[in-house]
């Protein structure tokens, strides 16, 4: 069975329609990505797939028992408010100092235990809210739109991260995220978001459909096709003539 299984979902908040008829699943270990434009629904279908919204219509099914982590865009906290990051994984519920620990270890946070939360970086942060979620070793990891606010090296060390997260805890991982030549790369699946799902499938497919080009254009196209360039060259050596017609495409 799926790990999440959404059919016809429909969700309405403050009398206004956010998302019509959506019909996604994710499956066992595989990073699937939701692109889309500013308003198209994307956070709200994550907080919707954690519970955090009622669906009007539709229905999600979870895998009984399903373990879920959840990484916010930001943390809302007064910043005068004095939380260590030690004191943050032990809310709502205390977790031992073993626990602890290796979370923040995976998510290369274990020097910030004794920080205090209004002293980190932006990157500190992410770190810190990915072990938050890593404390119920998450069958599925859920990242909204985790790198906002971080530079280019920033984003990509932290990508890089939940793609070694992948393969060694044998999650999976559904994100939202603005960077689309990242989201290339990294996911073996892309849904395009706006308000419904205008395109799905695996990232070559959805840069070059009509949907996704009519949302964002084809500036990532000439990234993406490095990334087939290369994809084709490690894993599939049947289609040089396929991957030398993209090769020389300028990026844009």
């Amino acid at each position: 069975m799926s790990l999440v299984e959404i059919r016809d979902l429909t969700v309405q908040l403050g009398g206004r329609t956010i998302l019509s008829g959506i019909t996604i699943s994710v499956e066992k270990g595989e990073i699937v990505t939701i692109v889309g434009p500013n308003g198209s629904g994307k956070s709200t279908l994550l907080k919707t797939i954690i519970g955090a919204h009622r669906p009007t219509a539709g229905r999600i099914a979870r895998k009984k028992g399903l373990r879920l982590g959840y990484v916010p865009q930001k943390l809302h906290l007064d910043p005068t408010f004095p939380v260590t990051v030690r004191r943050l994984l032990d809310l709502p519920r205390r977790v031992p100092d073993t626990e602890a620990r290796s979370a923040l270890a995976r998510a290369g946070a274990e020097a910030l235990a004794p920080r205090q939360l209004a002293e980190l970086s932006g990157g500190q942060m992410q770190r810190v809210l990915l072990a938050r979620a890593l404390l119920s070793d998450p069958e599925l990891l859920i990242l909204d739109e985790p790198t906002q606010g971080l530079d280019q090296p920033g984003s990509a060390a932290f990508y890089e991260l939940i793609a070694m997260l992948r393969r060694n805890l044998g999650c999976a991982v559904l994100m939202v995220s603005h960077e689309l030549h990242v989201v290339m790369a990294a996911s073996d699946r892309v849904i395009c978001l706006n308000g419904h799902v205008c395109c799905e499938g695996a990232p070559a497919h959805v840069a070059s459909a009509p949907e996704y080009r009519a949302l964002f254009g084809s500036g990532t196209h000439g990234a993406l096709a490095l990334y087939r360039h290369d994809h084709d060259h490690a894993h599939d050596h049947d289609h040089d003539h396929d991957h030398a017609n993209h090769h020389d495409e300028p990026a844009q």
